[in-house]
């Protein structure tokens, strides 16, 4: 009987071939969730806890059974018996953890650290619904709930209850574990979620995403980010932000006591990463359970917390970097709050810059602020990422605490992005390359094949391989079929204005002019954005219904659509990406100059050979000193240039609006053609934003986007050479592997114990 035979007979009394797809996948739920917890969890004396709001893992069964090793074997035997992994996967909820980069970066890094063998887990929360389900109706994004949570997922509750005081009442956690499995280790990890029993998705109103905020006792986990656009939204977002970390503190000591801690020795047995300012409120609770439960005097608790506690800066955007009203945190958790005066009135005897206060002349708290006084490492994602907080968004910080500072560029897990997303394309590496890569991830070899005809030839027939599953998706999905023979263009992220999909669809708008003038390019090009707008982010709405409503312009045209195509995938998320990426030809990366930290899917593009369109932000500074000139599209103003314009209030996007060659674009936004498809509100508003505004300065590099864009669709032409450019790239992808960043974290912050006994 074969391994997957046995469990199916176990749970359904039938062979494999009789088997639907759903109870497959619960066959394949069942054994890997039996070999997980046949190994054991790593159990090195010092810890590392992972906080993060966030964590985008995906689907978890290939990838599951690829890090077990088993992969080849389970899929041989379900085609043996008629059966196909891709389906089986179909029945597979996508768990509703994250949203955006920051959550699948630390999915990422969660895998790796797996992978690597070091002791570490994640800690979150979980959350029943998500950020929310997006669909679009009238051209419109509309939030649903994201309902993940099934009777069988691979949620296992554990035994450990907490208790948390709020000021006004107390609320016992559960903890849920999802296990992380290292690839080809014998060893696992977890994902760590706390939730209440409490929570009532009887509360939120019919088919939308509202509800009522106030009542903590039965809304806390119900979503990710719930809507901060009015008070009672704050005080949700920092419930949920204390529940999150007074938990995850209490395990941190309980686990720290079972080893043998006596807690004035804490700092040897756990260190604590904050992904981001939204967990930066452990270190006042890790201080008070220090202090007031566990008897150690405040001094001392003070620096234990703070030789263990090291903060991940991921933005420069001020609305990103977290600003507590000190009342509403009185208001929350008083203990706390006494805590940040205790430790704001600590800091102002060392400096007196008021821009160094953690609580402000407006008594807000700097959640950023604490993070860098109260921990020992600050690091940025990018080496201009933390270049740019060295020199100008926390200067004052680097010169307190030079010491402090340091640089983690952020990777991928080519696991997934490669070998799970992408098998046809890491099979051939294996072929070219034998398969060490799939362990050390350096592709540095292929380069030695750029000008190979043959290779080339294998690379592009791979490709067109992703563009027709691609395609299946789609119509699944969507019911929207593009062209196999067209040139996949893609831009999926966050929806946000300093990524500037504005400007994408302002290029759009170009090239509608212009084969509408006749200028029809040499093959078709299809144009696919994926993302979600924060429902309280107006503009960013108003960005997905311009681009929703140019989609079917161009389709109803029958002058364009043979040569242009434009899809906004609804409700983008791991499951797309992994269509979406290998098929991509070009990868949009076109933040405004100094404001993307990082980026992962750069990364993730480059390795499955898109070529990529970017400004000089973020990791795409490192792929082009990769690469060299000649293998990416760079254009755009350069940070230094925005840094100088924001500072002195110098741009006008006036002054861009009014050149012959902007102007058109920008007011066919509210033309005629696009308000009989839209919402005239919506579009007005977007069009006298940009006009007036245009704060992440779309127009500023629009002009020399539009020229790029077309040297762009010339180059492709050139086949042979464009094959060289994307041998190139994913030849030089290997230092973006998540595994070498974490070995970067590990070396120079964490300092654990690799496990050696577990390859």
């Amino acid at each position: 009987m074969t391994l997957v035979s046995k469990y199916s007979q176990a749970l359904y009394q039938k062979p494999i071939a009789d088997c639907n797809d759903s109870e497959l996948y619960q066959v394949l739920l069942a054994l890997v969730k039996d070999k997980a917890q046949d190994l054991p969890t790593n159990n090195q004396k010092k810890k590392l806890y992972y906080f993060s709001a966030e964590f985008l893992i995906g689907k978890l069964l290939s990838n599951n059974l690829l890090n077990l090793g088993l992969y080849d074997q389970v899929s041989q035997e379900l085609q043996a018996a008629g059966k196909n992994m891709m389906d089986i996967e179909d029945a597979e909820q996508e768990p509703s953890l994250g949203n955006g980069g920051l959550g699948r970066l630390a999915a990422c890094f969660l895998d790796s650290i797996a992978s690597l063998g070091l002791n570490g887990d994640g800690l979150g929360l979980n959350y029943h619904f998500g950020l929310f389900k997006q669909v679009f109706e009238a051209n419109e994004q509309k939030s649903i709930p994201d309902e993940w949570i099934t009777d069988s997922s691979w949620l296992v509750k554990s035994h450990h209850h907490y208790t948390v005081s709020y000021r006004d009442f107390d609320l016992e956690s559960s903890l849920y574990d999802i296990d992380v499995l290292g690839y080809e280790r014998n060893t696992r990890n977890r994902l760590r979620l706390f939730d209440i029993d409490s929570v009532n998705p009887k509360i939120i109103h019919d088919d939308s995403i509202d509800f009522d905020k106030t009542n903590i006792k039965e809304n806390l986990t119900l979503f990710l980010y719930p809507d901060d656009s009015d008070h009672a939204g704050e005080l949700l977002r920092v419930y949920q932000q204390y529940f999150m970390v007074s938990n995850g503190a209490q395990l941190i000591i309980d686990e720290a006591l079972a080893k043998g801690s006596n807690l004035h020795d804490l700092a040897d047995y756990a260190v604590i990463q904050i992904n981001d300012t939204h967990p930066a409120l452990v270190i006042p609770e890790m201080i008070r359970l220090l202090n007031q439960v566990h008897g150690l005097p405040v001094e001392e608790a003070v620096d234990i917390v703070k030789s263990m506690t090291a903060y991940t800066n991921h933005t420069i955007l001020a609305e990103a970097l977290e600003k507590w009203p000190l009342a509403d945190l009185e208001a929350i958790v008083p203990e706390i709050a006494d805590i940040i005066k205790y430790l704001d009135a600590r800091m102002k005897e060392n400096f007196i810059n008021p821009e160094l206060a953690i609580i402000d002349d407006l008594n807000r708290v700097h959640m950023a602020r604490l993070s860098i006084h109260y921990g020992y490492s600050i690091n940025g994602v990018a080496a201009l990422h933390t270049d740019i907080l060295k020199e100008s968004e926390l200067k004052d910080f680097y010169q307190a605490y030079p010491e402090k500072f340091n640089n983690k560029t952020n990777g991928i897990t080519f696991r997934r992005w490669l070998m799970d997303a992408n098998p046809d394309l890491a099979a051939y590496l294996d072929q070219l390359l034998g398969d060490q890569w799939r362990h050390s991830h350096d592709l540095s070899g292929l380069a030695a094949y750029q000008a190979d005809a043959d290779v080339q030839a294998k690379l592009d027939a791979i490709k067109v391989g992703n563009k027709a599953k691609l395609n299946h998706f789609l119509q699944g999905r969507m019911d929207v079929s593009i062209k196999d023979d067209s040139i996949i263009d893609v831009q999926i992220k966050r929806i946000h204005e300093y990524k500037r999909q504005q400007m994408l669809a302002l290029y759009i708008i170009h090239k509608y002019f212009d084969i509408k003038a006749g200028n029809k390019p040499a093959r078709p090009i299809t144009i696919l954005f994926g993302g979600k707008a924060a429902n309280a982010y107006t503009i960013a709405r108003d960005i997905i219904h311009l681009i929703l409503c140019l989609s079917e312009l161009i389709a109803k045209d029958p002058e364009v659509a043979p040569y242009l195509q434009v899809v906004m995938v609804e409700n983008y998320n791991v499951t797309a990406a992994h269509y979406l990426i290998p098929a991509a030809d070009i990868s949009e990366q076109i933040s405004l100059a100094s404001k993307e930290a990082s980026g992962t899917g750069n990364m993730k593009f480059m390795v499955n050979g898109a070529l990529t369109v970017a400004t000089m932000d973020g990791a795409n500074v490192e792929i082009h000193d990769l690469v060299g000139d000649d293998n990416i599209f760079i254009f755009g103003k350069d940070s230094q240039t925005i840094v100088d314009l924001y500072a002195n209030n110098a741009y006008r996007a006036s002054d861009y609006y009014e050149k012959e060659s902007i102007k058109p674009l920008v007011d066919f936004i509210v033309s005629p053609d696009l308000l009989a498809l839209g919402n005239e509100e919506r579009l007005n508003r977007l069009h006298q934003d940009i006009i007036n505004k245009d704060y992440f300065m779309a127009l500023i590099d629009l002009e020399e986007f539009i020229e790029t864009k077309e040297k762009v669709y010339q180059a492709y032409e050139d086949r042979s050479t464009w094959m060289a450019k994307v041998i190139k790239n994913i030849a030089q992808a290997g230092y973006f592997s998540s595994d070498r960043t974490i070995r970067d974290y590990n070396q120079d912050i964490w300092h654990l114990e690799e496990n050696k006994s577990a390859n």
